[in-house]
């Protein structure tokens, strides 16, 4: 991981590496390092990462069903319940998936996350919050140990890893060793080998492979973490900075806030105008109108124009009814022993539903077929027999 900046708590100190940083970490409590750090988060050089210290963290896998992954963001606390000592309600969980079937879960207290977080707060925003030991380098078959000071930090799998003192490391590898069949090699950074071999268990030790140096050489050989188990998540996933936004933008916010109301007083002043000019348009219009009518009520003359078009458009309900009717009348009319029994007329579709007796099916058709000739658009719904006659159910509206 070459295209990052590393920040660590190592002790009750802040410290990151930037690249190259060959000669340990660079204290955060120095002036003109603060201002490196944050003049290279502010420029995107490099991608942050906050190295949250793996004694704080614990890492697990959690095994779930398809069924369960809807609303693992709940659930996820009380399913590790029986795992955890401490109560849940003071706990900070982060997960990601491995795969289809499975997720990595980081737990940290929420008093510790608040801690990182006052830390954190003097410089620009840090995305990335990750488990320090999965900083670490690993592939399958491999474990990695880094020995700095009276610590201890292992990454034993993909999710995987943890941080305790240097003189509970030989219990924990032991413990470790047993769960399973073992690491093909274990890669161990430290600054004295016969000292640091010592810490591993017999079975390990002949698969150890000893380097000189220390956190920041064993993540340099390291890829990305893929996938990253970020503990910025829920409660405290980063959030927009709204605050320095508007301290920012204030007086810009102001002005356009004049500027709209004015706008809107100008508005309302215009349409206070236009509706006197309506009020008196009105007042001058009843004033002619009564010169001519001078009693009685003073009708729309917006409604007395649309009933004249109406009644010379044809657009009336009853000048249709009565010419749908008369045309409907006479082809009845035309066919000896019919007759209409009801009739339903419907103004907006503008057709009507009716019933008929005639004397057979023939007839029947005949009568259909004549609303047809007569340019109008006739559907047989239904027919059946009464009596000698035939009753049918017929809609007849004009042609589309």
């Amino acid at each position: 991981m070459r295209e990052v900046a590393v920040i660590r708590r190592i002790g009750d100190r802040l410290a990151w590496y930037p690249p190259g940083a060959a000669d340990g970490p660079h204290w955060l409590d120095n002036d003109d390092e603060r201002a490196a750090l944050s003049a290279v988060i502010a420029q995107r050089q490099l991608t942050p990462i906050f190295a949250v210290p793996g004694e704080d963290t614990r890492l697990l896998r959690l095994p779930v069903a398809a069924e369960e992954r809807r609303h693992l963001e709940k659930s996820l606390p009380y399913m590790l319940e029986e795992e955890i000592a401490e109560d849940v309600g003071a706990l900070h969980f982060a997960r990601v998936a491995l795969d289809k079937d499975e997720f990595a879960v980081a737990v940290c207290a929420r008093e510790l996350m608040d801690d990182y977080r006052a830390l954190l707060d003097p410089f620009p925003p840090v995305n990335q919050w990750l488990p320090e030991p999965l900083l670490l380098p690993w592939q399958p078959g491999e474990w990695c140990l880094v020995l700095e000071g009276e610590r201890a930090i292992v990454r034993h799998g993909r999710c995987e890893g943890f941080a305790v003192e240097r003189d509970l490391l030989p219990a924990m590898l032991q413990a470790l060793a047993g769960t399973g069949d073992g690491p093909e090699a274990v890669i161990v950074y430290g600054e004295q080998q016969d000292a640091d071999l010592a810490l591993l268990p017999a079975e390990l030790a002949g698969r150890a492979q000893w380097r000189r140096g220390d956190f920041y050489a064993a993540m340099l050989v390291a890829e990305n973490p893929e996938p990253a188990l970020n503990l910025r998540q829920g409660s405290f996933a980063l959030r927009l900075p709204l605050d320095r936004w508007w301290r920012l933008w204030r007086a810009a916010a102001i002005l356009f806030g004049v500027a709209v109301g004015v706008h809107l007083l100008a508005s309302w002043a215009d349409l206070h105008q236009l509706e006197e000019q309506n009020l008196a348009l009105r007042g001058a219009l009843e004033k002619s109108y009564r010169q001519v009518i001078p009693r009685g009520m003073v009708p729309r003359p917006e409604q007395q124009l649309q009933r004249q078009l109406d009644e010379l458009s044809g657009g009336g309900g009853g000048s249709n009814f009565v010419g749908l009717l008369a045309r409907v009348g006479s082809v009845v009319q035309a066919n000896p022993g019919s007759s209409l029994v009801s009739i339903n007329y419907n103004d907006k579709a503008a057709e009507m539903r009716l019933n008929i007796l005639a004397k057979d099916y023939a007839a029947v058709e005949r009568i259909r077929a004549g609303f047809a000739d007569g340019g109008l658009q006739a559907v047989l719904e239904n027919s059946s027999a009464s009596g000698d006659q035939v009753r049918a159910r017929l809609r007849v509206g004009g042609r589309s």
